[in-house]
């Protein structure tokens, strides 16, 4: 019988359909299930690594695959930390130095950069932008040559300048930031230009508070690729203490033998900055993830 009141007619409740939720619960099953593999590909290595850092020279080559070392050292770690020939530690502040000028210079240029780009009206802007987007397409290595003539009629090689200098003329960066500051209601700038504030004032105390998600993406890119950038220091720094840690670590690898054991101790070490980073800045990464293509 169907339920009235007033004589209108109420809906009745709709019953609900098991076997909607049954496929909903398969999905989200699947889904994880999908997601923990994606995960334990991405972690056998870096769980090897550490496994190998930590066995000593005699287990390296063992026939049976030991995830647990059975004697667990850290004659590795002693043995490169405490070997002149290979002053990691100065390696490590190298690295260290170089990858945080190079992530704080380089968000700043781009963002201001990207905010031009989206916000400013001037003749050209499209062109330019196009140009700017064009040089995405092509190989970084055409840029090698021509960078090292100017490093080197600089006066820059080993020094840290010469190294930063063209690392600093990124664009993905600028079309990164660009698209995210294309999402910011144009309403709350406009407000604060009727307030009396300057395009900068705009720029410094609305947009970038705003974008402190993108920011943080951006930090963890760039200075993933600065730290982890082998070919360019190698070429530009020849005095062995100004070397960074990815060429440092090269020389542990010789042509008829190679360290393991000392590799994946650097490899750990070079690794834990990163990782560290990354648990500071995930719940930015996540938040800007999440507000990906959302307007308005």
């Amino acid at each position: 019988m169907t339920d009235t009141f007033a004589g209108e007619r109420l809906p009745q409740a709709v019953p609900v359909r098991q076997g909607y939720h049954r496929s909903q619960l398969a999905g989200r099953i699947l889904r994880f299930v999908l997601m923990t593999l994606v995960a334990l590909v991405v972690l056998i290595p870096l769980v090897w690594m550490l496994s190998t850092s930590l066995k000593p020279k005699s287990q390296l080559f063992s026939q049976t695959i030991d995830w647990i070392p059975r004697t667990i050292t850290l004659e590795n770690y002693s043995k490169i930390l405490s070997n002149p020939s290979t002053p990691i530690d100065r390696w490590f502040i190298n690295s260290l130095i170089i990858a945080i000028i190079h992530t704080v210079v380089t968000i700043a240029l781009a963002s201001m950069a990207a905010y031009a780009y989206a916000r400013l009206k001037f003749p050209g802007r499209k062109v330019l932008f196009g140009l700017l987007l064009a040089t995405l397409f092509l190989p970084g290595i055409m840029f090698l040559v021509p960078n090292f003539v100017t490093v080197h009629r600089l006066g820059l090689l080993d020094n840290f300048l010469g190294v930063l200098l063209p690392s600093f003329a990124v664009v993905f960066p600028v079309f990164f930031m660009r698209q995210f500051f294309e999402s910011i209601p144009h309403e709350l700038e406009e407000a604060a230009k009727i307030d009396g504030a300057s395009t900068f004032q705009v720029f410094y105390m609305i947009v970038l508070p705003l974008a402190k998600p993108a920011l943080a993406t951006l930090a963890v890119i760039e200075f993933l690729a600065s730290w982890n950038d082998f070919l360019w220091p190698l070429l530009v720094l020849k005095d062995r203490q100004l070397q960074t840690l990815p060429p440092g670590l090269r020389t542990l690898q010789g042509a008829y033998t190679s360290e393991y054991g000392l590799m994946m101790a650097g490899a750990v070490i070079v690794a834990v900055p990163v990782l560290v980073l990354y648990v500071f800045l995930q719940r930015f990464i996540v938040q800007s993830v999440a507000t990906t293509g959302l307007k308005g």
